[in-house]
């Protein structure tokens, strides 16, 4: 589903300067995996997952996903791809503050045609109640807790049904309880039949994952190739 062959990502910081948060990196993601890529701050993770998403071209190798080259697509391809068949969970806020938690759950399905408006409203409606906040609905960001915040991101992420999700850090400055809450949702997604992707610091997570890479100076390295089930939460 998603494969990384020999991908580097480079920056020029000035004339003189230049760094690499990917280098060489090859991976093959199959579908309905649940992989996890842990990694302290700036060790290229967060860009390895931009680079998935198509967000960051890379400097060398290719990404594909579903095998199509991402450098080969325009930007109206790669949005496409990015509206159709990815979802993205940011590691940082990313709700719009003006509007309510209904209407930033919606806001993916935006450009749709209008007699398709009530379909959204309905999808909507279905995703807040399975990440638990239809009591939220009319909220404005504002007024949820962080852990509510990181529900409603994650419902929006699934607005397109994407068959891909990416997840940078979902449950950051999260308490112990409600990391466990998310985890529980994304598995569940993954059990549903969507491919996860998720990037996070926490070696606490790692069981949950079926396989699990850590990034280290741009590189990814292999953990163990199997991961012992966690068992219910």
């Amino acid at each position: 589903m998603i494969s990384l062959l020999n991908v580097t990502k480079e920056y020029c910081v000035d004339e003189e300067t230049v760094i690499a948060p990917v280098r060489d990196v090859s991976l093959k993601i199959e579908a309905h995996e649940f992989v996890i890529i842990i990694g302290r701050s700036g060790s290229g993770k967060t860009t390895l997952l931009n680079l998935m998403a198509g967000l960051v071209r890379p400097t060398s190798g290719q990404v594909l996903v579903d095998n199509r080259d991402l450098r080969r697509l325009s930007d109206r391809e790669l949005s496409l791809l990015r509206a159709q068949e990815i979802g993205f969970v940011f590691q940082f806020p990313s709700l719009l503050p003006s509007l309510n938690v209904m209407e930033n759950v919606v806001m993916p399905t935006s450009f749709q045609r209008r007699d398709a408006h009530a379909e959204s409203n309905d999808r909507a409606a279905e995703l807040l109640q399975m990440v638990g906040l239809s009591a939220k609905a009319v909220s404005l960001p504002r007024q949820l807790s962080a852990g509510e915040q990181k529900r409603a991101v994650l419902a929006r992420s699934l607005m397109n049904q994407p068959r891909i999700l990416l997840a940078d850090e979902p449950t950051s400055d999260l308490d112990e309880q409600t990391e466990h809450e998310i985890i529980a949702l994304l598995r569940n997604i993954n059990a549903s039949g969507v491919t996860i992707v998720m990037v996070t610091h926490s070696l606490e997570l790692l069981p949950y994952a079926t396989r699990a890479f850590k990034m280290e100076n741009g590189a990814l390295l292999p953990l163990n190739s199997t991961i012992p089930s966690h068992g219910p939460i």
